[in-house]
């Protein structure tokens, strides 16, 4: 019964989805990461942080959500770094980052004038590693 109770709480444990792994946890596991995994988990970092972002805005608390809001830019951006380094998950940082830049497009339409500045800089800065990416996965001259 003992070694039953073992075999399905190791099972459990490992059914544990990646995601639901909290920010700081993903944050320590870059470092200790393959190259060629820094740019997934840094992506991981950059969503979670963009809904915590979203629902901080949604709620008015525009210093906290701009804190936050440049985790995103920063994340965004090793993964760039991390994708075109290791050339791998080049493709997949490109989408991620073009999904967040629309949600961040949504977010920028939600506030009013004056509290739009840091998203723009934010979104300028993700359209920049998307650029990045599609430079990096379409070299011009090579056939």
């Amino acid at each position: 019964m003992v070694v039953l109770c073992t075999l399905v709480a190791a099972i459990a444990a490992k059914a544990i989805p990646r995601d639901e792994l909290t920010v700081a946890q993903l944050k320590a596991e870059v470092s200790a990461a393959k190259v060629g995994d820094k740019a997934k988990i840094c992506v991981q970092i950059a969503q979670k942080q963009l809904s915590e972002s979203d629902k901080l805005y949604a709620a008015s608390d525009y210093e906290k959500a701009q804190a936050v809001l440049m985790d995103v830019v920063t994340y965004s951006e090793l993964a760039r770094d991390y994708a075109i380094q290791s050339h791998k998950y080049q493709k997949q940082t490109e989408i991620a980052v073009r999904g967040m830049t629309r949600r961040l497009s949504e977010i920028l339409h939600s506030l009013g004038q004056g509290d739009q500045p840091p998203v723009e800089d934010a979104l300028n800065r993700l359209e920049r590693v998307r650029d990045d990416l599609l430079s990096a996965m379409f070299k011009k001259g090579v056939q």
